[in-house]
């Protein structure tokens, strides 16, 4: 890029990181330190709150260069840039040690110029909306020299924060349906969720894969987005979707994870060959996401209480399972190489299910020895004693606000 048009869109970037919102601070983040000796990275789905976070860090910060790589205006933009890019922050801004990138990973070799940063006691704070392109640069350039944080939709206390309201089960059922996305909430448009959608296929699927079935992969996204919690196998879907190797759906299915908007979870079994084999269950990043991506009216409050479970799950564990031997349990979570939580899913527990539920939780408990399981519901509040143990029952929208 020619020196003059990058210095204009830098100082144009500058004057407009003032007319953003200042967001509010978010919950269930470890503290980001950003005096360690490390590459921060933020990572998290488009339109979650990553900028917003990168800019809160910003002003704590003081002086600092910020460079936005989605700006359409830096076309061309290419790894050498990069030296003439830090040329103009000195010369605009003066000294500093800080710099801030946002979706920098869409620069091929970004991270040759973030290593000689850090290498010389930078410090350095990046997003991104892509995690497989991250790590696979983190990986081969930054090995021991960053530190991931994972951003996700809001969460329901992050939700009461913004939307000013307090905890209930009214204030529950709009962040059931509408999800956590911020633009979402603020708006209400069904359109900024179909949007999102399609700005994930366009632009962090196929601008960086060149697929060439792009109708089939958005076909692919809306059915599992419909789909959530139920079982899914790569063959069955390759026969679906009529494609010719169970390698395509593989490669899509990862797409969709790297991009965070559909992740599925195995089966547990002490076999890694079984777990890779066996079918997965498929869940979504937001319910609001889902509801408004169908392909048909969805109003399964099961399913979607099901996914909300698991969200708030994966913001703290990066290895979910369910268990089925004779019976189901919904997740198991592993904290280390220990099963440490067991949790069953209903939107209402009552005689016609009661029985299937606690088996399914008992079983699972017995086979981890664990003394407690929870059986999470809409709005139902219970303690049964199975045995030796006890199962709670509590309220998904009270254990969203549990520690």
């Amino acid at each position: 890029m020619k020196k003059e048009d990058l210095r204009r869109i830098v100082k144009l970037q500058k004057e407009e990181l003032s007319l953003f919102e200042e967001g509010i601070p978010r919950e269930d983040l470890p503290e980001i330190d950003i005096s360690l000796p490390f590459a921060i990275i933020l990572s998290g789905i488009r339109r979650c709150g990553k900028s917003t976070l990168l800019r809160q860090i910003m002003k704590k910060t003081g002086k600092v260069y910020y460079f936005n790589f989605e700006d359409l205006r830096i076309t061309g933009f290419e790894v050498e840039d990069f030296e003439v890019l830090n040329d103009i922050f000195h010369e605009e801004f003066g000294d500093s040690n800080y710099y801030f990138f946002d979706e920098i990973q869409n620069i091929p070799k970004w991270e040759l110029f973030v290593r000689r940063l850090v290498d010389i006691r930078k410090h350095v704070v990046i997003t991104g909306s892509n995690a497989s392109l991250l790590s696979k640069e983190l990986g081969t350039r930054l090995t021991g020299r960053h530190l991931t944080h994972e951003l996700f939709p809001f969460s329901f206390k992050e939700f009461l924060k913004i939307e000013k309201k307090e905890a209930s089960v009214g204030s529950f059922e709009e962040y059931f349906m509408g999800g956590g996305f911020p633009e979402y909430l603020s708006a209400e448009r069904p359109d900024i969720l179909q949007s999102l959608l399609n700005d994930v296929i366009a632009r962090d699927i196929n601008a960086r894969h060149k697929i060439r079935n792009q109708k089939k992969l958005k076909e692919l996204a809306i059915y599992l987005l419909t789909n959530i919690g139920k079982q899914i196998t790569y063959n069955s879907l390759k026969k679906m979707f009529k494609l010719g190797s169970v390698n395509s759906i593989i490669s899509f299915m990862s797409y969709f994870e790297d991009a965070y908007l559909i992740f599925t979870i195995p089966r547990f079994d002490y076999s890694y060959k079984k777990m890779l084999v066996n079918p997965k269950k498929v869940y979504s990043i937001d319910n609001g996401v889902s509801i408004n991506n169908s392909a048909s009216f969805f109003d399964d409050r099961g399913r979607l209480l099901e996914n909300m479970v698991f969200v708030n799950l994966r913001r703290k564990h990066k290895e979910i399972l369910y268990y089925q031997n004779d019976n189901e349990c919904d997740f198991i979570a592993k904290n280390g190489n220990k099963i440490t939580t067991a949790i069953q899913v209903t939107y209402e527990l009552n005689s016609d299910n009661e029985k299937r539920e606690i088996n399914g939780l008992k079983e699972a408990m017995e086979k981890f020895k664990l003394n407690e399981g929870l059986i999470l519901t809409y709005n139902q509040t219970d303690e049964i004693v199975v045995g030796k143990n006890k199962v709670k029952v509590i309220p998904v929208w009270k254990w969203l606000l549990s520690k």
